[in-house]
């Protein structure tokens, strides 16, 4: 049970109900939307990285998946499971970026791009800041925007995943098709 009430979405300010009506109604937003003007923020990034960045929607959904997992967010990996596999990432490649004992990425499973990405992932979500040659590594297989695209979806995920420890959001029930 969520450690405060959920927000009925009929008080919200117009622009959050706008922001709101083209999405599915998630416990996420709910708990949000009490955010006021930061939640607008909030819904307006979070909308840019899952519409309009130009950051493969793979390596994006690896990338969010690896970020609730090593941010232990059960809710985060439950719906990013679903939008990882509508986006075409095979189901051998959820399962291993969530298993975060394994180590690096296996070569056999992930591109080679693939995996500088989730070392560049778990270095920037532990470490904060990557090493140089990770970080070029990473940069001399990506154009900047999608470099910059890509932190943020780390940085981004990570603000999603401690809102919802914090606030112990509740996994919808039915879960969302």
């Amino acid at each position: 049970m969520a450690r405060i009430p959920y927000f009925n979405i009929d008080q919200a300010s117009p622009l959050i109900r706008e922001m709101l009506s083209s999405r599915q109604m998630l416990n996420v937003h709910r708990i949000v939307a009490h955010g006021g003007a930061t939640a607008e923020g909030f819904m307006t990034l979070g909308n840019a990285i899952l519409r309009r960045s130009d950051l493969p929607a793979v390596l994006r959904e690896l990338v969010i998946l690896r970020v609730g997992a090593l941010c232990g967010s059960e809710y985060e990996v439950f719906q990013h499971r679903r939008v990882a596999t509508q986006a075409g990432v095979p189901p051998e490649q959820i399962e291993a970026v969530l298993s975060i004992s394994k180590g690096n990425p296996s070569p056999s499973i992930f591109s080679p791009l693939e995996q500088d990405v989730l070392r560049y992932t778990d270095s920037v979500v532990r470490d904060v800041k990557a090493s140089l040659p990770l970080f070029e590594a990473v940069a001399s297989r990506l154009p900047p925007q999608q470099l910059v695209e890509l932190t943020m979806t780390i940085g981004f995920y990570m603000l999603v995943c401690r809102v919802l420890e914090n606030f112990e959001v509740d996994i919808e029930d039915p879960a969302p098709q």
